[in-house]
Parts: C-alpha cells; structure tokens; sequence
C-alpha cells in the first residue's frame, strides 16, 4: 500500500500542496479530482519525486519512497504515465517498452503480457513511436509503464483528447489491473469515467485532499462534483 502522510510541496517559493493525505490500496483505484490548480499533478510528481517534498512522506510497503533520489523510485514499483504521455518519440515502440523493462529488470514474461493487454502495439513493435496516433500513444505510455511490473500505477489524464473507442480501452485497463493487485492513482476530469472504475474519490482543493469518499456512494449529479470539479 501506498500511504501519503501530511505531504507539503512547493515550486520555488510557491507551495502547491499543504498537508496532503491519501491512501493508495492494493487491487483498488483512487481517482483523483479537482479543478485547475488545485494541486493534482503536483501530487503525481511528489510520488514520483518529480517535485521535492518538504514535509510529510509517502511510503510504499515500509520503504519512505519520499527520501529517495527520483530516479530510484520507480525502482520501488511505482510507474508513472505523466499527461501529455512523454515518449520517446523517436525511438520506436519496442524501444520504448525495453526502456521500461530495464528499469527493473523485467524480462519477456512481463513484454509478453504487456502486448496481450495492448495488441495493437505487438502490430506495431517497429514502428517510431512519434507516429503512432494519439489513442496509441497513450496505449505505448500505459505499457512502458506497465513494464515495470508496479505494485502502483499513476496515471495523469490518460483520458484526455481520445476518441471514445480509446477512452473504453484505457477505462478497461484500468479495470483489469484491479485484478493483479496494482492500487492505481487516476487524475480524471471525466466523471463517467471516474465512475466506471473508482472504488474511491479524494477531491482536491487548495492543494489539500478536502474529502475521500467511496465511488459506490456516488452519482453524476452528486454534490461533490459541483463542489470540487465544476465550474
């Protein structure tokens, strides 16, 4: 389990999150939620250690991930899809998956299950990832991620400016993976898709977690969304 206790982090002199609690549990998904601003990436980026933080830690099964250097944690099982996906666009998709691979060093077993879970992408081994479309894009971001074999998984908008065939594929992903025991952080906007794979919701306001509450108690008209996510 991935626990985030009391964080704070800034950039520069501007302090973005304040006092910052969340859990991430094994086999579930936490959606994350708010409006511009109020601290969601930042968040993404403290666990990765992206974004220094300078109060508070985040642990994962016993090890303060948070005192790391960032290139070791990932290391610790924590993979990470940043918005705007973030390929290595010139190397091709095969590259691309082998760099995650190496990370942990991860062999063909894990490559092979990858594909099974994107078989476009096994279509398209040799091809420079720049060209691929953007739903594949997305599809090549999640399995060099994936590669890591995560105990957590963060994913940063990977809805975002997909047409709805890919959106159900991501959203059916996400689903599959509950079953592995991966606990998956999802940054989301779209409440739909919240909804069609959350076990919980912490809404995000101010660079705090104002409230988490079970996605079974909650509907497209619930109250929390007009309150931390609409305009």
């Amino acid at each position: 389990m991935l626990t985030i206790e009391a964080i704070d982090a800034s950039y520069g002199p501007v302090q973005v999150l304040r006092g910052v609690n969340l859990e991430a549990r094994q086999g579930e998904v936490t959606c994350v939620m708010g409006r511009n601003g109020a601290g969601k990436s930042t968040l993404m980026k403290a666990i990765i250690g992206q974004v220094p933080v300078a109060a508070g830690r985040i642990v994962l099964d016993g090890v303060t991930v948070s005192a790391l250097a960032a290139h070791r944690i990932p290391r610790e099982g924590i993979g990470y899809v940043p918005q705007g996906r973030r390929l290595f666009g010139d190397l091709t998709v095969a590259e691309n998956l082998e760099i995650g691979l190496m990370c942990r060093a991860r062999g063909p077993r894990v490559r092979d299950h990858v594909l099974d879970l994107f078989p476009r992408l096994r279509e398209r081994l040799g091809q420079v990832s720049r060209t691929l479309s953007g739903g594949e894009q997305q599809m090549l971001a999640i399995a060099r991620a994936l590669c890591l074999e995560p105990k957590v998984l963060l994913l940063d908008e990977p809805t975002e400016g997909l047409q709805p065939s890919m959106i159900a594929l991501i959203r059916d992903t996400v689903k599959d993976l509950k079953a592995t025991g991966v606990a998956t952080i999802l940054v989301e906007q779209r409440v739909d898709a919240v909804l069609a794979v959350a076990d919980r919701v912490a809404f995000m306001t101010g660079g705090r977690v104002a409230e988490v509450v079970a996605a079974e108690g909650l509907i497209a008209t619930s109250p929390q969304f007009q309150t931390y996510v609409g305009v």
